[in-house]
């Protein structure tokens, strides 16, 4: 089991879980983080941390189709080891349903750049 970031992180971007992470496995797209799930071990103190509730473990059911996002965009996203302030609008973005097929960005973010 890994966790993985849905799409409630969308548009929303808070960096909380990254702050806590002991092994350093999240990666920064333009609007959304994702985990390495071959990173990941799995000890779940990123999920509580997430004020958007974007972070689920991969076995549950709604969060089972974002693990292959996450493993294909992790590879191809800076890694982001350090917080960094949420976007000026990310709270307004807060339960937004459908946010993957309006807003999601393949394009990398700037990591820790």
């Amino acid at each position: 089991m890994a966790y993985v970031v849905t799409e409630a992180c969308i548009k929303c971007k808070y960096t909380d879980c990254v702050e806590v992470c002991p092994v350093d496995c999240f990666y920064e797209g333009e609007n959304m983080l994702v985990i390495n799930p071959d990173e990941c071990i799995d000890c779940g103190v990123c999920e509580p941390e997430c004020p958007a509730e974007a972070i689920r473990p991969d076995l549950e059911s709604e969060a089972e189709k974002w693990a292959e996002l996450n493993r294909d965009f992790s590879a191809q996203w800076p890694n982001l080891t350090k917080k960094r302030p949420a976007p000026a609008d990310a709270d307004s973005f807060k339960g937004v349903k459908g946010k993957y097929e309006m807003y999601f960005s393949p394009d990398p973010g700037q990591g820790n750049g």
